[in-house]
């Protein structure tokens, strides 16, 4: 279960790295969390328990800066978290088989890496006015993402920026500031369901490094503008990792093909 302390450090780093990249772009880096933890653990408790504890860490930061600055309002974001977060807790609670999760960890880690993808292309598209659309929409998207951020253990935001971006729900500072107070309310929420589930497994030395590691890349992504990357370099850059290392975790670990 230990991974050696070589491998830890450099796992650290990874981490750090993500966190950076992910925050300055409003997101928590889940989907690339679980992508380098499926590296180095096989525990799929300890993968999960992991990936949303360094989200919560992430966008916490994230989230208090959106509010503070008055780009985020929680009126307009409740029917999206009221369905997300009891369907994150029920996702959570799910004991899948081993095999099961990988290949439905597979799949979500590639999917997230196309709409990460699609949104580079989506945003600054002379789109810029926003288009109505029907409330129930906000409460089904919100409960499908929910239920999949709980099931595999992560936040959500990387799948409901990009469609909210196409639907043009909102300018996209506010979007951001969505997708952040997303992945922090069903982190939570997928925590309290590992919990309850006795699901939830944090070895304390690679928790405590990785914590460590978001918290600091955290706060310097939401701090920083990056300027010899654009967002939608970081985000096309993170996109092919993610979807390169989805599809060894379906291959691999999911469908034991190799």
């Amino acid at each position: 279960m230990l991974i050696p302390i070589e491998q830890l450090l450099l796992l650290s780093v990874g981490f750090f790295i993500i966190a950076t990249l992910y925050s300055s772009v409003g997101f928590g880096g889940g989907s690339s969390y679980l992508a380098l933890l499926t590296l180095f653990l096989t525990s799929f408790f300890a993968i999960r328990s992991i990936a949303l504890v360094c989200n919560l860490v992430v966008v916490s930061g994230s989230t208090y800066l959106y509010f503070k600055n008055g780009h985020a309002k929680l009126k307009d974001f409740l029917p999206f978290v009221l369905a997300s977060i009891p369907l994150a807790y029920l996702g959570a609670t799910y004991r899948l088989k081993e095999n099961v999760f990988f290949m439905i960890l597979g799949c979500s880690l590639i999917l997230s890496a196309l709409f990460l993808a699609v949104q580079t292309f989506e945003i600054n598209k002379s789109k810029k006015e926003v288009a109505a659309y029907p409330n129930y929409l906000s409460y089904v998207l919100g409960a499908g993402i929910g239920f999949l951020s709980g099931l595999v253990g992560i936040g959500g935001g990387i799948f409901l920026a990009p469609v909210l971006n196409h639907l043009r729900w909102n300018k996209a500072i506010k979007i951001a500031a969505l997708a952040s107070f997303f992945i922090l309310v069903n982190s939570v929420s997928g925590l309290f369901g590992l919990i309850t589930s006795q699901s939830l497994s944090l070895p304390w030395r690679e928790t405590i490094c990785l914590v460590i590691a978001v918290l600091l890349g955290g706060q310097l992504g939401i701090r920083i503008s990056l300027k010899k990357l654009s967002p939608n370099g970081i985000k096309r850059i993170t996109a092919l990792l993610v979807f390169v290392v989805g599809i060894r975790v379906l291959l691999v670990n999911g469908l034991g093909l190799f």
